[in-house]
């Protein structure tokens, strides 16, 4: 159906999401109400309806993961039952730009906005969206330095016969076990699957993939290499 100058705005379904990072915050409510509030008087304003409302009480705003109402709501809006998600606070989403700028990508991928009342993003708008770009902006130059910083961290380490990066987790008997079948010629899955049978727990304590395997033989090559060099 065609659409006119007088044609109402379409009504979007939003989600009001909020956080509180303590557990005497989340047992007090301190802030939940009044971003609650917040977000609900902006999806007034603006004439949404409120299709849902996900709350992490007590969760932490150094990333976004391990946040179980964030992932449902996140989930609602990658299948279509809402349209936007909307935040009263930035550090409540994340206190990372990077974690922030992988959400709005999210959202431009996806087809649903994205609304965070204090720092005046709304990916439904073109203001609003010209400042989520800013910041996306902010959060790539940020991974650069981020990236700038840890190779040469690892080249000061290298040059000192250190090993780079973050050490092994795994007893040396697994990793061993690991390459020493892979050189035989057993497949990735093959000895992944083995594991998974005998129940040997992986670094995280999670199951084996093929993935995980491939790390395990780059992370002994690497310490062969090194090996090598300061011998």
């Amino acid at each position: 159906m065609a659409t006119g100058p007088d044609t109402p705005p379409k009504s979007l379904r939003a989600i009001g999401y909020t956080r509180v990072s303590t557990g005497r915050q989340a047992e007090s409510g301190l802030g939940l109400a009044d971003q609650r509030a917040q977000i609900s008087d902006a999806i007034a304003r603006k004439g949404w309806t409120v299709a849902h409302h996900a709350e992490d009480a007590g969760a932490s705003g150094k990333s976004m993961r391990n946040r179980p109402a964030l992932a449902e709501a996140l989930a609602m809006l990658d299948r279509g039952d809402a349209d936007v998600l909307v935040a009263a606070k930035l550090d409540r989403l994340s206190r990372s730009l990077i974690d922030f700028a992988a959400l709005v990508e999210r959202s431009r991928r996806r087809g649903w906005s994205l609304v965070v009342l204090d720092a005046d993003v709304d990916t439904s708008s073109p203001a609003g969206e010209f400042v989520a770009n800013m910041l996306a902006s902010a959060a790539q130059f940020e991974r650069r330095r981020i990236g700038e910083r840890v190779a040469g961290a690892h080249r000061v380490r290298r040059s000192q016969g250190k090993r780079a990066g973050q050490a092994p987790i795994l007893s040396t008997q697994v990793r061993e076990r690991i390459a020493s079948e892979a050189g035989s010629g057993t497949s990735l899955r093959s000895i992944a699957d083995t594991l998974n049978r005998e129940g040997v727990p992986t670094a995280r304590g999670g199951r084996w993939y093929a993935s995980t395997i491939s790390h395990v033989l780059r992370s002994v090559a690497l310490d062969s290499e090194l090996a090598e060099t300061t011998t």
